[in-house]
Order: C-alpha cells, then structure tokens, then sequence
C-alpha cells in the first residue's frame, strides 16, 4: 500500500468522507473555521505520512465538516519550503484531498502588495502566477504514474470560479484585485531591489506559498482558484522593517472579507 493510499485509509476512519471542496487557509486567515461546522478533525503529527506545520501562527490541523450545505475539507495551516520541507511534502496534503474525493479546491495566503495602486487590507484574486521558487512539485521519477508529466499552465486558475469569485466582490462591495502572484523561496522578506525586480517582471503581489499546490491541482486536473489578502505595501522607495505581528494583524481584518467570498462561492458551486 503506497503512502497516499495508507493516509487515505487513516483519515476515512477518522470520519473524512467524499469532501466536496478542499480549502488551504494561509497566515492569519483561520476565523473561516468558525462558520465551518465540524464533523471530524485530526492534527497533522497524528496523521500518517503527513508533514507538519512548524510556523507558530499555523495551527496544524485537517477539518472535515460542513460549510455552505458542503462537505469540505480546510487545511488549518500549509506548509513551506522555508520550513525545510520539500515540494511532495508541500503538496501532499492537495494529492490526499484529491484522493478523498474534493472536486474543488480553494486556496488563501498572506502577501505583499507590488503593485502600489492595490492597498494593506485588500484582497487579490490571482489571475496567474510566476514561480521564483527554483523548483516544481513534479520534477520527480514516477510523475507520470500520477498524471502528465508536462502540465499545461496556460490557465492555471479555474474561469468559473473566479468569475463567480467577482460576482460574489461586487455584490458584497468588497474590493478585489485581479493579478499575478509571484511565490518566492523566504523566510526573509525582500530587498528593495528585489521589490523592483519582481515589478519589472509583472507581479502584483508577493508571498512565498500557494504556487506548488496551484501546479498540483493542474496536474490533478483540479479545478482551483486562489485569492491574496495583501498584508503589506512593498513600496521599494519608502521601506520600513518589517513587523511580523503587523502582517497578522491586517491579515485578520482583511479575512471576514476572504470569509464572504469563500463561503458564497461555496454555497454557488456545482460539485
């Protein structure tokens, strides 16, 4: 039995049965869980083969309930390869979530605001992305056995879900950007010149997660869409040090915005 297939087995018996949706909530966006009503959870050093989450703001646990008359299953806390992880790791817990049965996958993340006419507190629906991450989660012997090995990206966020996404901005009044995130390796926060660079090349944003499961998902053939709560102004001009504490702060009242989003998008799927 591979490994997939035991932690597959592991979480059935915990109760994680035929989840419709899949969730990944970033840095500072962990309130969803309140509206989520909670049929099962497991933390992820319980579970076999999992990674576990090491940043002290990730909480470390796989939630299976109902929200929005859906069975989902929400990842209170991703995983990085600035912990030291790597790319299977990262993206394992997207392969278990396919093999329980989600048809969907919703993905959340803190980041900084390259384009300067978005704003600390909005929210960024990511239209495409650039991967600065020097790797890919299939560059592996045996990928094929799992899917394409050369994965089409030319549209790696699904068009369904981000209009309904817009539609859903629109009639709530929440402000949302469209636009590209650039995921980079951390833990340290950029440079100045680095801040130009990434300008240059066409982000709008920056953070360092969310793309290897973006790639799994294509690889999947998932259907997923992912949405940036902009923490931080990356102004290269007017620079300060960064506060940690600030970036969750914001990150917390951006999120019942995120929460309205995910929640209507839910309700409005088709799975």
């Amino acid at each position: 039995m591979s490994y997939i297939e035991q932690t597959v087995e592991f979480l059935k018996d915990k109760g994680f049965e035929s989840p419709e949706v899949g969730i990944i909530l970033g840095t500072g966006l962990g309130k969803l869980l309140d509206e989520v009503e909670v049929l099962a959870e497991v933390s992820y050093n319980h579970i076999p083969h999992f990674p576990t989450a090491t940043v002290e703001f990730h909480k470390g646990k796989l939630i299976y309930g109902q929200l929005s008359g859906k069975k989902v299953v929400v990842m209170q806390g991703r995983f990085h390869l600035y912990e030291g992880y790597d790319f299977l790791d990262v993206t394992y817990p997207v392969r278990i979530m396919h093999r329980l049965g989600i048809k969907k996958l919703l993905v959340s993340n803190a980041a900084g605001a390259i384009n300067l006419d978005f704003k600390k507190g909005e929210i960024m629906l990511i239209d495409d992305h650039i991967n600065l991450l020097g790797g890919s989660p299939l560059a592996f012997k045996g990928v094929s056995k799992t899917g394409d090995r050369f994965v089409d990206m030319s549209c790696p966020y699904d068009p369904k879900m981000s209009k309904k996404v817009e539609a859903i901005a629109q009639e709530n009044n929440i402000t949302l950007h469209k636009g590209v995130y650039a995921s980079v390796m951390g833990p340290q926060l950029e440079t100045r010149a680095e801040y130009r660079y990434l300008k240059i090349i066409g982000a709008d944003a920056v953070g360092m997660s969310t793309v290897p499961e973006i790639i799994v998902a294509n690889h999947l053939k998932l259907p997923v869409i992912a949405v940036s709560v902009l923490t931080d102004e990356c102004d290269p001009d007017h620079l300060k040090p960064v506060d940690v504490e600030a970036i969750i702060e914001t990150a917390a009242k951006a999120e019942p915005h995120m929460i309205t989003l995910f929640k209507q998008l839910i309700g409005k799927l088709e799975v």
